[in-house]
């Protein structure tokens, strides 16, 4: 099949003649262009090839067109022919008063409308690009209220299976990971604030309870991993707040100190796929290496197990 672009193919092409028509004398010109066209219909007809032949005709643009298709194959003999009998009527309508702007081209010319079977199959394909259209498109930004309200959530209940945990292991620090504040590190710090915060007892639910035992939090975002260290007051004689933070970031490239406070410290990890940095690859090593420096400080207890692999708290130790 010919083609135009590997997208535009074509089987057959078109010859058309055309030409203006005027509204003088109850348009006669239109009459006599009709007459002019009746003259030559039998032999445009008999072309070996024809497809079809169409007459276009606009009351308000005065348009006359006569539209000849033919198979591609064919249209090159008549082409050789000089598209007879196209030079006679040209001529016979040039003589008509009124008529003007007398013109041909030639182009090619498709049936392109659909079967039923067809119809459907380009519907179901529109429909499902749609849908996955709206399946990639990016999620619209969660309101910034109903974040914080699951961020202080996550964090107060979290509080209290901190303070069981550390309570049944006889913890002064615990290292753990969070999901909601998704590496926004103003969202984590408050979610370490609602871990921190005093229990109310006549709470139904309770809620934090581990502002005693220092911590350090990791939340995994999709550009870095943010993390917040915690000492509690009565712990900073016995760790350095941003040494221990620090310590941890270093092994890192990239590393930032955000902030340095002897209570509460962050820094973040950018992601970096050139280097293997990634923030949930690295989640798990980098809170090995908290526990290790508390452990060197006589902070955190020995592993005196058999097991190699150490016991290290993250998210599926608290399901929700």
């Amino acid at each position: 099949m010919p083609e135009i672009t590997s997208k535009v193919k074509f089987e057959n092409i078109a010859r058309e003649w055309r030409f203006k028509w005027t509204e003088d004398a109850g348009k006669a010109s239109l009459d006599q262009a009709q007459a002019a066209l009746e003259d030559v219909l039998a032999e445009v007809s008999s072309i070996e090839g024809v497809g079809s032949i169409q007459r276009v005709v606009c009351g308000g643009c005065h348009d006359f067109k006569v539209v000849t298709k033919l198979s591609a194959a064919a249209f090159g003999e008549w082409e050789k022919a000089g598209f007879a009998p196209e030079a006679e009527f040209l001529a016979k309508v040039k003589g008509i008063k009124g008529v003007e702007t007398v013109e041909t081209q030639t182009y090619t010319l498709e049936e392109v409308k659909l079967n039923k079977k067809d119809i459907k199959k380009a519907m179901e394909k529109k429909e499902a690009e749609k849908e996955k259209a709206a399946a990639d498109a990016p999620k619209p930004p969660e309101d910034p209220a109903k974040k914080l309200k699951k961020v202080i959530k996550e964090g107060g209940k979290r509080g209290v299976e901190i303070e069981g945990a550390a309570d049944m292991g006889g913890l002064q620090f615990f290292c753990t990971s969070v999901d909601e504040p998704e590496g926004d590190m103003d969202l984590l710090v408050k979610c370490v604030e609602a871990m921190n915060q005093k229990s109310d007892p006549t709470e139904e639910e309770r809620k934090g309870g581990s502002g005693h035992i220092g911590k350090m939090v990791f939340s995994c975002g999709v550009e870095h991993l943010a993390i917040a260290a915690y000492v509690p007051e009565e712990k900073v004689g016995e760790l350095d707040c941003p040494e221990w933070l620090e310590k941890v970031l270093s092994t890192q490239p990239g590393y930032k100190m955000v902030s340095k406070d002897k209570n509460v410290s962050t820094g973040l990890i950018p992601a970096n796929a050139d280097k293997g940095v990634f923030p949930l690859k690295i989640r798990e090593p980098l809170i090995l290496e908290a526990n290790n420096f508390l452990r060197k400080k006589g902070l955190f207890p020995e592993d005196n197990s058999d097991d190699d692999d150490e016991c290290v708290f993250g998210d599926d130790d608290f399901p929700s």
